[in-house]
């Protein structure tokens, strides 16, 4: 399973009030990606990788594709392990 975690650089922004939305990652091979959107976010687990923390589905280059927060570090699943 952690064939398919992919820890990965985010930066985010926090608002007045506190709340963190991540606005781009940087891959394993050191490509950066703005996120265009933020569509939601959810306490999940990821199945694929294994893991639990907060789920955000978002919007990049018009893909939709799902980053988590895991406590204090960041992960993507990666397509194929």
């Amino acid at each position: 399973m952690e064939n398919y975690k992919v820890y990965v650089e985010v930066t985010v922004k926090f608002s007045t009030d506190g709340v963190m939305m991540p606005v781009e990652f940087i891959w394993e091979d050191g490509t950066k990606y703005i996120i265009d959107k933020v569509k939601s976010k959810e306490r999940c687990a990821s199945r694929k990788a294994g893991g639990t923390g907060i789920m955000y589905t978002v919007m990049v280059d018009g893909k939709e594709c799902h980053l988590y927060y895991e406590f204090d570090k960041w992960f993507m699943e990666r397509k194929s392990a």
